[in-house]
């Protein structure tokens, strides 16, 4: 059992076990989910700073309100994570053996959001986009790049595709795979995206936000009003184009509350009377 006393002590031991499990079970498929608790809470990076980054003071910076420490606190309690995770891709382990293992690398909040707008929380570009990276040999060359906007839960049926499975016809997510070996996915797909928090900001409520071609309709706390930005001439949402284009505001607040109705009919508890199963893949 680990026990956490800082992001530093959180990261670097869960990368020690995981380059060696793969030991003596070189021949066999496998997958392997790796989460680090950095940068989130408790932001604490090692004494005297990593790998030359700076252990400022934290610093409460975003718009005045206190969300977030400084930027170089969280970069160098991230920096933290680098060694076990470049053990974990970069190196000779049992996981690095042929075929050529695929790695994907990917945060749910970025240190700095700049040049987009806002940060964590918020459903402006700043707090939507993150970097994400992969790594596979033989297929994806190295310093390769993508301007193909998906989302997180697109591993999953990445990965399934990889393994040879195949999704559910109904599943909200896409593979990537098409994107990974230099091509394109021509069907078109809205982004949607939905947050809860609490508070007195919040009161529990969640938000919502939906991307659709170069056209993104967002609501950045449950009492605020729906703005509307076009991120091909705006990618600073700076206008709020709203009051202007009716029509794209409507199609696209039907195609939000669309989703979340869609949400909301699924239930939280397995119906009563109907018999517990195992989860297939199309069940997940």
């Amino acid at each position: 059992m680990i026990e956490p006393e800082g992001t530093p002590p959180i990261c670097s031991p869960l990368g020690q076990p995981t380059t060696s499990a793969g030991a003596g079970h070189e021949d066999q498929p496998f997958f392997l989910y790796l989460a680090y608790n950095a940068p989130h809470f408790p932001i604490e990076p090692p004494a005297g700073g990593s790998q030359g980054l700076s252990s400022a003071p934290r610093e409460w910076t975003r718009s005045g309100r206190k969300t977030s420490p400084s930027s170089s606190t969280s970069t160098t309690a991230s920096a933290a994570s680098s060694p076990p995770l470049r053990r974990l891709a970069w190196t000779r382990t049992p996981w690095s053996f042929s075929p050529p293992t695929t790695v994907a690398l990917c945060r749910t909040v970025r240190t700095t959001s700049d040049p987009w707008r806002d940060g964590k929380q918020s459903h402006y570009d700043g707090g939507l986009r993150v970097p994400f990276m992969v790594r596979w040999p033989g297929h994806i060359p190295p310093g390769s790049r993508s301007d193909y906007a998906g989302l997180n839960f697109d591993l999953f049926p990445t990965f399934l595709e990889l393994t040879g499975g195949k999704p559910a016809a109904e599943l909200d997510a896409v593979s990537l795979v098409p994107v990974l070996t230099g091509g394109t996915l021509a069907t078109p797909r809205d982004l949607y995206f939905v947050r809860r928090e609490g508070g007195l900001d919040y009161g529990g409520k969640s938000y919502e936000a939906i991307i659709r071609g170069e056209w993104k309709l967002l609501q950045n706390d449950p009492y605020s009003p729906l703005e509307l930005y076009n991120l091909k001439t705006d990618p600073g949402e700076n206008e709020d184009l709203a009051g202007t284009q009716k029509k794209v505001l409507n199609d696209l607040a039907a195609a939000l509350r669309a989703h979340i109705q869609r949400g909301g009919a699924t239930p939280w508890q397995r119906p009563a009377g109907e018999d517990p199963v195992s989860p297939t893949v199309k069940d997940r």
